[in-house]
């Protein structure tokens, strides 16, 4: 599906959407935040008395949003596509002067879609982890941070406002950072090896933190330009007032730069994407979660609700499509240099993401395919970050691609579910890939001059590269021949099986939307079509190239790109031992040294201001401080002896002090 742009005027009506009060179920939207926050609160308030059953107690909490926002879902679904906007006013958060914010709900498409992604994707993964984290001495901890997780982006995305959004936005921060350091402790009789990957876990969490607080500057600055110009942060006050031009384009431009950066931050887009490669050191459940259904996609959430902003400002919008072509290709090429089965997972999210950051972009016409591609990317995700867990749990916890191979033969529902996701994001057909990630690659040939030549090519590359580093990964890990038993490193002895329910279950219903989602989304623009009320209507426009020829260039490279990673990993023998390689499989390896950029041009300068005040401090301030000390201390000295006591003393001085007086007065006549 391919499309012409709105113009401005429609998407301001698109904005403007008549906004009703919430009636039956809709307006009990409030229970989908409340109910895992009173969950999260409960199981870290109980203590060690809620160690038996506090999973159990986080799963019901998690599968309760589920199935409310699914009955939500359905009542909206059932109502006129004009009456699809609906509102929950919570109550007034404060005035300060003609500022009044007031805390509300917003049910619409766009909202719906999300709360259906993270509740739904969020119990499985509530039900997985149940028997993945059994073991854990802190495993009621762990699920009290993963309902957090749940309700904070619930609230990111069900907020009638920036600032509701903001608290939402910072709640996936704390969360992400609770779990992504979860296993940062260790005790005394733990060895070195233990300590120390305790303390990277803490430095991974640290990264993230702060690399997202850059990102968080971004909206803060946005905010405050929308309060300068608007008066307002409401999506109802901000985004109309985008679209009728009641902002000028500069300070249209200055709020999309702001909002890409807190994107760029929150969806790990170049240049801020280097955490998310670190923040594998959370359980597996958790790198699901965030790469599936919370925080990552946050970014994309933030860059099509603020769509009226970004089609005021062209340059703007122009750089969130440079910014995510930019980044898919960074992160597929990162993913085809690495060995840890996780940190391969998360370069595809950088990269997938990249494609959804194009799409929206690419103005309206991509803004609907880039929330399609994002909801079907969660589910096939999940599942193959799951299934990345499921082998973890067959293998010692080893995540080492190199140490694995031939497992097929004794995990045959992982790898069956496992590749059922590999599919999808190929994008196979009839797999929900195809039908997401193809929209994108076809709205981007959509336009007039180089621009669609060059973002279209970017994208096409984009398909071929992924079929490589995701066929890399799925051929190392299930076919070959088994070389765990010839890893020397491996600590312990392994012996691959399949996990057990509670762990297949989910990914085998995730398989099915795998599997058919995409297709049932697809048919008829049945999704573009729901999506109409935020983003408004589109007209169907052909790309410079025909779709049929897009589709089979499309389909020719991740042919392309799977049969040599066959050939490759599958039909040679795979070295155990990491092998050195020419500059370019270095730096990927290496992340194309993003780290050390970032050290250059933010930490070390940083340090080297901190190291000059600190001189400063010591040798100016603290100087002339200390001087003016001593001075006042040997003043008083000399005072001090001023006051002996003595009687001829106190005359002496009152008669030097009248013979100065003379002498001033006789001067003063002279």
């Amino acid at each position: 599906m391919t499309s012409t742009p709105l113009t401005l005027a429609a998407a301001a009506d698109a904005s403007a959407a008549a906004v009703t009060p919430a009636t039956g179920a809709a307006a009990l939207s409030w229970l989908l935040i409340a109910v895992p926050a009173a969950s999260a609160a409960l199981l870290l308030l109980t203590g060690r008395a809620s160690d038996r059953w506090g999973h159990w107690l986080a799963v019901a909490a998690s599968v309760f949003s589920a199935v409310l926002g699914t009955v939500i879902l359905l009542q909206v679904l059932g109502t006129d596509p004009d009456e699809r906007v609906l509102s929950v006013h919570l109550w007034r958060w404060f005035a300060a002067g003609d500022l009044t914010v007031d805390l509300g709900l917003r049910l619409d498409p766009l909202s719906l879609t999300f709360v259906a992604l993270v509740t739904v994707v969020g119990s499985l993964i509530h039900l997985y982890s149940v028997a993945y984290m059994a073991h854990d001495r802190d495993r009621r901890r762990f699920f009290a941070y993963l309902n957090l997780f749940v309700a904070a982006m619930l609230t990111l995305v069900l907020g009638d406002s920036y600032i509701a959004l903001f608290i939402g936005w910072e709640g996936v921060g704390l969360a992400s950072y609770l779990l992504i350091g979860f296993w940062n402790t260790a005790d005394a009789e733990d060895d070195s090896a233990v300590r120390a990957t305790s303390r990277e876990n803490a430095t991974a969490a640290k990264k993230a933190f702060i690399m997202n607080r850059v990102g968080d500057l971004g909206l803060l600055a946005a905010m405050m330009a929308m309060v300068s110009q608007v008066g307002s942060v409401a999506f109802d006050a901000v985004l109309p007032a985008a679209g009728d031009s009641a902002i000028s384009t500069g300070w249209l431009t200055a709020m999309g730069f702001f909002l890409l950066l807190a994107a760029c931050g929150k969806s790990a887009q170049f240049p801020l994407q280097a955490w998310l490669g670190d923040a594998m050191a959370g359980p597996t459940p958790v790198s699901a979660l965030i790469h599936a259904a919370t925080m990552v996609t946050a970014g994309v959430y933030l860059m099509v609700r603020s769509a009226p902003v970004l089609e005021g400002a062209p340059t703007a919008q122009t750089a969130v499509a440079v910014v995510g072509a930019l980044t898919l290709v960074l992160g597929a090429v990162i993913g085809s240099a690495k060995d840890d089965m996780k940190k391969v997972l998360a370069a595809s999210t950088m990269s997938q993401l990249g494609y959804m950051m194009l799409g929206a972009g690419l103005g309206p016409v991509g803004y609907a395919v880039a929330i399609f591609h994002l909801l079907t990317h969660g589910f096939f995700k999940a599942q193959l970050f799951l299934a990345a867990g499921s082998v973890m749990h067959a293998m010692g916890d080893q995540v080492d691609m190199r140490r694995f191979g031939a497992l097929r033969t004794a995990m045959r529902v992982t790898w069956v579910t496992m590749g059922i996701g590999w599919l999808a994001i190929l994008g196979v057909p009839p797999f929900s890939g195809f039908w997401s990630k193809d929209l994108i690659i076809e709205a981007a040939f959509v336009g007039q001059g180089l621009r669609p030549w060059i973002l279209g090519t970017v994208a096409l590359l984009g398909a071929g590269l992924t079929a490589f580093y995701m066929s890399r990964l799925f051929f190392m890990i299930f076919h070959g021949s088994p070389r765990w038993t010839t890893a020397s490193d491996i600590e312990g002895e392994v012996h691959p099986h399949e996990s057990g329910w509670l762990m297949t279950a989910p990914l085998i219903i995730l398989s099915v939307f795998s599997v058919g989602l995409g297709g049932l989304l697809a048919s008829g623009d049945a999704f573009v079509t729901w999506l109409e009320p935020v983003t408004g209507h589109v007209e169907h426009h052909e790309p410079v190239l025909a779709v049929p020829v897009i589709m089979g260039l499309t389909l020719a490279l991740v042919v392309l790109g799977a049969l040599s990673a066959w050939v490759m990993y599958a039909r040679r023998e795979v070295p155990v031992v990491v092998q050195p390689g020419n500059a370019l499989v270095e730096a990927t390896r290496h992340d194309l040294y993003q780290d050390a950029v970032n050290e250059a041009l933010a930490m070390r300068p940083g340090q080297g201001l901190v190291v000059a005040t600190t001189v400063s401090d010591r040798h100016v301030v603290d100087g002339a401080v200390e001087g003016l000390a001593r001075a006042t201390a040997g003043l008083g000295r000399l005072v001090r002896r001023t006051e002996s006591g003595f009687v001829r003393s106190y005359a002496g001085y009152m008669l030097a002090g009248v013979v100065l007086a003379l002498i001033a007065v006789l001067a003063s006549r002279y």
